[in-house]
């Protein structure tokens, strides 16, 4: 008797048949605990008692890869600074797109809502040098260079999703600020923090879920005690991207609060296991392969040395970077790994931390990337029915992750 399982796959469902029963690793869903007047009366309290600067007030989303519930939420946080006494007609509103290319106008609408033609957006550039200044330097060397329009505001508020980020530690938070509104050679600096030069490897530290021993995550937070968040806003998700919490705060202990209650919950036991058929969790997880990597790092810590993974990731969008290919080219790890510790370039880690995942276990992956990427990656592509036969021949040891990018296997915090 065979066992069907469904997965996402972009804005599609995958059906796949199994001969046994296979361990199914999922987080614990957050109960749906805020809507749109539990949200307002949080942001009312704080506003009454914080007592802001709103003359200049200045709010921070987002990119479409980490969208946060906005075409609900963002109206009454806007509403919420109006009712304040907010100068509504000098409000800005950033997109933090650190690294990651403008979105179109069709895609801020679809990410954002109606408040994209209410309001100045201003598309972050992370290229302009006239933009930015250098505030200093942190105690690891990363040049701390923000927005000269964002250090003249009164008053700077984040509103974004918390989420693991798999070499920072947690997206969200202070990362709307820098790396999301940051230059783009002091990003390079601070993601260089990745490369343990000293014993060439990926520094243990610097993985998913870990803030404490994180020399990544200890430098963010080092920039962000040069211009920090007047308020904050953290998003809780569950895994389908659905919004069922929003902490209204302030300071370190409100981002570690927040992160705590996203990550407790996301951490899984089990393994490692001869295969691990895997989803990203759909779109816009799935949107391109560097999105993708993140479930794909993710999954691949429940994989045995040696084993098999299988991964859904549609990637309509491509690779999603120029910068990303071409360390596939340069000889293998070694060389890759020389080439960044000379000169850490953008996704340069992210290639690199690939690599170490395919020197490790096989890699399969069902998606409409390119096959000459695919190859050039070093990971077999699928097609569905490739996929579907290879899972339902398999006889070993076998776990399913239908949100993969969300699941963090907890033996490697031990």
């Amino acid at each position: 008797m065979t066992i069907s399982i469904s997965l996402p796959y972009g804005t599609q469902r995958i059906a796949f048949h199994l001969e046994t029963h296979p361990e199914v690793l999922q987080v614990r869903e957050p109960s749906p605990l805020i809507d749109d007047t539990l949200f307002c009366t949080r942001l009312r309290r704080f506003l009454e008692t914080a007592k802001l600067d709103l003359a200049r007030p200045a709010v921070v989303v987002a990119d479409q890869t980490r969208l946060c519930g906005y075409p609900q939420y963002l109206p009454v946080l806007l509403d919420a600074l109006a009712a304040a006494g907010a100068a509504m007609d000098r409000l800005k509103i950033y997109i933090a797109y650190g690294t990651h290319a403008r979105q179109s106008e069709d895609q801020c609408r679809n990410a954002y809502g109606a408040a994209y033609d209410q309001f100045e957006w201003v598309h972050h550039q992370c290229d302009e040098p006239s933009v930015f200044v250098e505030l200093g330097c942190t105690q690891r060397g990363t040049p701390v260079r923000l927005r000269c329009d964002i250090l003249d505001v009164g008053s700077l508020i984040t509103f974004g999703a918390v989420a693991h980020h798999y070499f920072a530690g947690y997206g969200g938070g202070r990362k709307l600020l820098f790396p999301g509104l940051g230059e783009r050679r002091a990003i390079h600096s601070n993601h260089g923090l990745f490369l343990d030069r000293a014993h060439r490897r990926l520094a243990a530290g610097c993985r998913s879920g870990e803030l404490a021993g994180n020399p990544l995550a200890e430098d963010l937070a080092e920039v962000e005690t040069f211009r920090p968040a007047d308020l904050a806003v953290h998003g809780i998700l569950n895994s389908r991207g659905q919004v069922c919490d929003l902490l209204v705060g302030r300071g370190v202990d409100h981002f570690l609060s927040a992160c705590a209650a996203y990550g407790d919950r996301c951490r899984v036991s089990g393994g490692p296991y001869d295969l691990v058929l895997a989803a990203c969790g759909g779109f816009p997880k799935d949107i391109n392969f560097i999105q993708s990597h993140k479930a794909i790092h993710h999954a691949a810590a429940f994989v045995r040395d040696g084993g098999r993974l299988i991964v859904l990731a549609q990637c309509p969008d491509g690779v999603g970077s120029d910068t990303f290919l071409p360390w596939f080219g340069l000889g293998g790890w070694d060389v890759a790994f020389d080439r960044l510790s000379e000169h850490y370039v953008g996704n340069g880690g992210t290639a690199l931390a690939m690599m170490e995942k395919l020197r490790r276990i096989r890699i399969g992956v069902m998606t409409d990337l390119d096959p000459p990427a695919a190859e050039r990656i070093g990971f077999d592509r699928l097609s569905e029915d490739q996929a579907r036969r290879e899972v339902l021949a398999h006889r070993g040891s076998l776990a399913v992750i239908p949100n993969a990018s969300l699941v963090i296997r907890s033996e490697q915090h031990g």
